[in-house]
């Protein structure tokens, strides 16, 4: 076989192989040239997607055409910067922020928004709900909301609390009486009251509460008792006329008492028990029932005169004003204190005294009257002073008032 055909063979495999190594070069020439070409057209920009920063390459000629490229979407409630149609230059910054829906609930009253805020505290003020410190806002205000993100917020508002008389004021957001103790830590004994009703709701016009402390004390003490008077009669005592027998002496009894105090006030006392300690001894007066005869000793003539020759030796003497009476004066019964019916015994020497001064029953001297008894008694006869009895008015206008002498015989 000859040499000269399978050199021609190889030497036609070699070319063909340079041939397809420099058309692989030529296209890999030209593919990295128009990358080069097109890469050098290409803008840098910077975007951030709610807050995280992003840096991108783009030949893209709007914000619109970069942000299709890159699959985002961009809603009507969500905040873009700049617009869609700004142009897109090297180291154009671009910020977009993603809108969420919120529903907004302030003491019952809902409000719902879309909102790009990141923070409850934030959206809270974008909505112009103004937050106190003592509000209640749920969830925290630092808290990052979500879609569908429900905030509730509580207002406070003060409490005067009135506790057993002491005033004090509270910031609450408590709706009933029953919560807000229970909030604010108030014990509440079993005596203790809420007025009205504790399961009433607190609000804003109606924020007083008023709480009565009510205890309950037992008080322990030694009290004095009286003694009982006991009369007995005496017929051989004069009639008027009395005599202690047995002296009383108060004895002593330990009561018990239940104390109910409200707001520190003793509103009841009522008595427990009671333990007599020592027995009080009773007074015991003899009261005579012997009634009195007196004698007969006027003037026929019917005048009375002033004598001071006729007067008794001895005897109690003192002066005394004088003034005269009859048994039908006005208010008189006719009957003395000491029992004797005047009426029927009209001439009978009787005086009415001050049993202090003269003891009833005594016999007595009177200057211008004679021999008497004291028999009778009278409410404006007081001290020294007498009251003379006269058969008749007459009798009593003749002696009118003066001063005499009086002897207190026995």
């Amino acid at each position: 076989m000859s040499q000269k055909p399978m050199k021609n063979l190889f030497t036609f495999s070699t070319k063909g192989k340079r041939i397809a190594i420099l058309a692989i070069a030529m296209a890999l020439f030209i593919t990295t040239t128009s990358l080069v070409l097109i890469d050098g057209k290409k803008k840098t920009v910077s975007l951030a997607l709610n807050g995280k920063q992003t840096e991108l390459r783009t030949a893209a000629a709007t914000v619109e055409e970069l942000l299709a490229a890159n699959d985002i979407q961009v809603k009507t409630h969500d905040h873009l910067e700049p617009s869609m149609d700004t142009p897109i230059e090297h180291g154009l910054a671009i910020q977009w922020k993603q809108a969420k829906k919120v529903t907004i609930d302030v003491d019952g009253k809902t409000q719902e928004l879309w909102t790009t805020e990141q923070t409850v505290q934030d959206v809270l003020k974008k909505a112009n709900v103004d937050v106190t410190t003592h509000d209640e806002v749920e969830p925290a205000l630092a808290a990052n909301i979500s879609d569908n993100q429900p905030i509730t917020v509580e207002k406070a508002f003060q409490v005067i609390v009135k506790d057993g008389g002491k005033e004090s004021t509270h910031w609450s957001t408590s709706t009933t009486v029953a919560d807000f103790l229970r909030d604010q830590n108030i014990r509440l004994t079993e005596l203790d009251k809420v007025e009205g009703d504790s399961k009433a709701k607190l609000t804003a016009s109606n924020a007083t509460v008023n709480i009565a402390r009510v205890e309950k004390v037992t008080d322990v003490v030694e009290e004095s008792e009286n003694f009982k008077v006991q009369t007995k009669t005496d017929p051989k005592l004069l009639k008027g006329r009395e005599k202690v027998v047995q002296e009383g002496k108060k004895g002593k009894v330990q009561r018990r008492f239940e104390v109910t105090k409200k707001n520190g006030k003793v509103v009841s006392r009522e008595l427990v028990s009671e333990k007599v300690i020592e027995k009080p001894t009773h007074k015991v007066v003899r009261v005579g029932s012997k009634v009195m005869v007196a004698s007969a000793n006027s003037q026929s003539d019917g005048n009375v005169g002033v004598s001071r020759s006729d007067a008794p030796s001895g005897g109690r003497e003192f002066y005394a004003n004088a003034s005269a009476y009859t048994a039908y004066c006005n208010g008189c019964s006719g009957t003395t204190a000491t029992g004797i019916d005047l009426r029927a015994n009209p001439n009978l020497k009787v005086i009415a005294v001050d049993p202090s001064v003269i003891p009833l029953g005594s016999k007595v001297w009177v200057e211008g009257y004679g021999y008497a008894v004291a028999g009778d008694t009278g409410g404006a006869i007081k001290g020294n002073r007498i009251d003379l009895h006269m058969p008749t008015k007459a009798q009593a206008y003749q002696f009118g008032r003066r001063q005499v002498k009086i002897k207190v015989i026995n």
